[in-house]
């Protein structure tokens, strides 16, 4: 090969993700957003809240990242509370769906009473399945109301950084109980040729004993078909394996999913209609 393979620079991670939106069909002009959520209690402790982020892609979709509630105030309503506000949110931004991920020790059963389905399921190195759901905000559901709605007596409303912590923090706790701690490896790396200049990129990880995630990969327009997409794909699965990683996991759209499939990779779940007119996939390796 005529290329030397680097470490990606901060920069040219960056680089990397504008040339990856560029391609990716648009929905909305409007940017990348985070925001948080948090629910309080008498004595202004946080007892609940969310990380969700809007406009991924430039994508009408809200992706929610985390849901916590501490354990103490379970079972009365404030994770519904959490979702109708989230979901108000959602529609206020004109989101088309929301979408999220959890674990069959986590929350599945609650969020399909709120009237998310199943797109992905996937049995993890731990045992457990996690799973990927999907609510259409434009469909009609009939609203949930949980048997103990007392929850809805406490204050929701936007949180910080500072406030992100402690749901994070909830998050890792209870988990912590089901999921063995791993080491992870990020695999960031560059093509370049002869002067030195970037030709191609991935950035990616490998979670020890558990499995590896290809996050983008993208090679510019005069370097394509030449195998360098695959070489650096290869390179990821080749750390995989040396890290004991039987899986290695990744997403992609009816653009650019011909390219992972040829290289061996399975369709493990389908996100019909996003973005608007296309399809989005989440597919595995076994190596």
């Amino acid at each position: 090969m005529d290329h030397k393979i680097e470490n990606l620079t901060k920069e040219e991670a960056v680089y990397i993700g504008e040339k990856i939106n560029e391609i990716v069909p648009r929905e909305v002009d409007a940017d990348e957003e985070e925001f948080v959520l948090k629910v309080e209690n008498e004595n202004s402790e946080i007892i609940g809240g969310c990380i969700a982020e809007v406009y991924e892609y430039h994508w009408s979709r809200l992706l929610l990242e985390y849901l916590w509630v501490n354990k103490d105030y379970r079972h009365q309503g404030i994770g519904s509370l959490i979702i109708r506000e989230v979901e108000r949110i959602a529609r206020e931004k004109g989101c088309r769906v929301v979408t999220l991920g959890t674990a069959s020790y986590m929350a599945r059963p609650f969020y399909e009473k709120h009237g998310y389905t199943v797109f992905t399921s996937m049995k993890a190195a731990n045992g457990y399945i996690d799973y990927s759901l999907v609510k259409y905000l434009d469909r009609d559901t009939p609203e949930y109301v949980p048997t103990d709605n007392s929850g809805i007596k406490y204050k929701i409303s936007s949180g910080n950084d500072g406030d992100a912590d402690v749901i994070l923090n909830g998050i890792r706790t209870y988990s912590e109980a089901y999921e063995e701690k791993c080491e992870r490896d990020d695999f960031c790396r560059k093509l370049v040729d002869k002067d030195g200049k970037f030709v191609a990129g991935v950035i990616a990880n490998v979670n020890k004993g558990y499995e590896g995630f290809v996050t983008a990969l993208f090679v510019e327009e005069p370097f394509r078909r030449q195998g360098l997409g695959t070489y650096l794909l290869q390179e990821v699965e080749k750390l995989a394996k040396e890290n004991n990683t039987s899986v290695v996991l990744t997403s992609a759209g009816d653009w650019n999913v011909d390219f992972f499939k040829k290289n061996g990779y399975m369709l493990r779940g389908e996100l019909k209609d996003v973005p608007k007119g296309h399809n989005c996939y989440e597919l595995y390796k076994n190596i």
